[in-house]
This record gives structure tokens, C-alpha cells and sequence, in this order.
């Protein structure tokens, strides 16, 4: 093994010393470990997920109007249908996939019009997302909107 000196701050030193103890091994250990698993998070990570802007322009161009006026998740889902997409949930957000063959295109978010800026517009989430904790922080509670309570989000059923 070859040295390689490290600068630490008193604080932050104590800490690795009391961690390394807690686990009966030396802070070098530790630091070789953690470094390790940072060194192999990074050489396995998934590449960014970008869709080719070549694709996405003009998709975001056609798609601009429906995916800023449609009023609620059901007119948009018609909207897309007709034009040979849908939106699916994906991760924390949404994709545009081709219908009916189901390929995934980009994502929401790459055509201008992430998860959070739809469910604000249209105010509801969509329609099965499982991802609730957006929610929360996207759409206002009663407090902060008393008319919230008479709105009826809709429950969109796909073929």
C-alpha cells in the first residue's frame, strides 16, 4: 500500500476515530472503505437518462399546446392518445411512451413539462402515482386554499 496524507478537521477527525472504534477497526480502514464503495458507486452508476434533443424538440413543439391547456389528466391522456402517446408514471415523475406499443420516449420533465408543474396546473396528481410525498408539497392543503376541499380529482381508467 502507498501512503497518501489527509487533512481532516479536528471535529471531523474525532468522529472517524469514534466511528472506527464503534466498528473495532482502524480509521484507516474505514476511510479505505468508504472510499472504496464511493469508487464503485461512481464506476456503476446508470448514465443520465436524457432523451436526444433531436427527438425531443419537435415532439415538445407538437405536444406544447395539449400538454399546457389539457384542463384535467383524463382530456390530456385523449389528447396524447390521439397523437400516438400517453404518459406513464416513472420514478418519482412521468414519461412519454408511444401508444399502443408502449416504448419509452423521454421524459415528461425533457419536454417542458415536469411532473410537478402538470399535477399544479391540472391540481391533482396523477391518476395512480404512486409517489404521494409530491403531493403534498405540489398541491395546497385546505388551509392554503379553502376551495380545495369542493374539488373531485378524478380517477383515470386506462384500456
Amino acid at each position: 500500500m502507498e501512503e497518501e496524507p489527509l487533512r481532516l478537521p479536528r471535529d471531523m477527525r474525532l468522529i472517524l476515530h469514534e466511528m472506527a472504534r464503534d466498528e473495532d477497526i482502524t480509521p484507516g480502514q474505514l476511510v479505505r472503505r468508504l472510499i472504496s464503495k464511493e469508487i464503485s458507486r461512481r464506476l456503476n452508476a446508470r448514465p443520465p437518462d436524457r432523451a436526444d434533443e433531436q427527438l425531443v424538440a419537435p415532439l415538445r413543439a407538437r405536444l406544447a399546446p395539449d400538454l399546457s391547456e389539457a384542463p384535467t389528466w383524463q382530456d390530456l391522456h385523449v389528447r396524447l392518445r390521439d397523437k400516438g402517446f400517453e404518459l406513464r408514471e416513472a420514478g418519482g415523475g412521468l414519461a412519454l411512451h408511444a401508444f399502443p406499443d408502449g416504448r419509452r420516449i423521454c421524459k415528461a420533465s425533457d419536454l417542458g413539462f415536469g411532473y410537478s408543474r402538470l399535477m399544479r396546473r391540472i391540481g391533482a396528481p396523477f391518476p395512480g402515482h404512486r409517489h404521494r410525498s409530491l403531493t403534498d408539497r405540489v398541491l395546497p392543503t385546505p388551509e392554503q386554499d379553502p376551495e380545495m376541499d369542493d374539488h373531485v380529482f378524478e380517477v383515470m381508467k386506462t384500456p
